[in-house]
């Protein structure tokens, strides 16, 4: 093999990898809202590592014990018995080898009677690591987008750093 084809192989290695982990950080994120939808607090929990970090306006859940407690609330589960969806968007993502950040927006649609109706519209920060299991959060930070600088800003800085590169 000549040291140009083993230099296109290695490349095309890499690129093939780093679609599937961008693949493989979607279905992490876009497993979020049918999961915590669901009320399986183990399963929502299980996204981020042991340590992670969920941040929601300045809510901390530190841990998945945390964050299972929140799946498991009485408000959570409230929303789940009368109807609901966290409908996430697209991401960005961004990677550095076995990290990436990625961003996006969502969604809350509740049930009120008969009708649903957007509750919230937020911005999230995924910090992500690779782990022996898969990709995991690591931290998750969320605002909502209710004229507050700072949630527009979650998301734009990543894309703006990743058209600069």
């Amino acid at each position: 093999m000549t040291d140009d084809l083993v230099a296109r192989l290695a490349a095309l290695e890499n690129r093939l990898q780093s679609l599937e982990d961008e693949r493989a950080i979607r279905d992490l994120i876009t497993s979020y809202g049918p999961l915590v939808d669901d009320g399986d607090a183990a399963a929502v929990a299980d996204l981020w590592t042991p340590d992670g970090v969920y941040d929601v306006d300045g809510w901390f859940m530190d841990g998945q014990g945390a964050i299972a407690d929140m799946v498991n609330s009485p408000a959570h589960q409230g929303i789940v018995a009368t109807g609901c969806a966290h409908v996430l968007g697209p991401v960005h993502i961004r990677l550095d080898g076995d990290t990436a950040v990625a961003v996006g927006y969502s969604l809350l649609v509740v049930r009120d009677d008969k009708r649903f109706l957007v509750a919230r519209a937020t911005a999230h920060r995924w910090e992500l690591a690779r782990t022996d299991t898969g990709w995991r959060a690591q931290r998750r930070t969320s605002r909502a987008l209710d004229g507050n600088p700072e949630a527009h800003a979650l998301a734009a800085e990543v894309i703006r750093e990743s058209r600069q590169v």
